[in-house]
């Protein structure tokens, strides 16, 4: 082999060297972003989950807020009536006398 090849050889090898290295490194690289990427994603689940559950109690509560005013105005539709039904019977007393 001429002094050409083997400076040509070593080179070549160092070359080779620094693309595993670069390799090793991308590697490297690649499996904490798939990490990062999971667990992204099981943060994303988690953020899911609470926003439904959140949506779900939400409903709920207008729901019970809804019955509630209902409730409310049930109440105050009976309480009229009842003072209505006591104004006619002050009347048919009236008209008694």
């Amino acid at each position: 082999m001429t002094d050409e090849q083997k400076r040509l050889l070593a080179v070549f090898e160092v070359r080779v060297r620094d693309l595993m290295a670069f390799c090793d490194r991308q590697k490297l690289q690649i499996d904490e972003l798939v990490n990062t990427l999971g667990s992204k994603e099981k943060e994303l689940q988690q953020a899911m989950k609470t926003i439904e559950e959140l949506k779900t109690k939400c409903d709920s509560m207008l729901t019970a807020r809804v019955v509630s005013v209902h409730e409310k105005e049930v109440r105050g539709a009976k309480m009229r009536l009842s003072k209505l039904v006591r104004e006619v019977d002050k009347c048919i007393a009236l008209l008694n006398e």
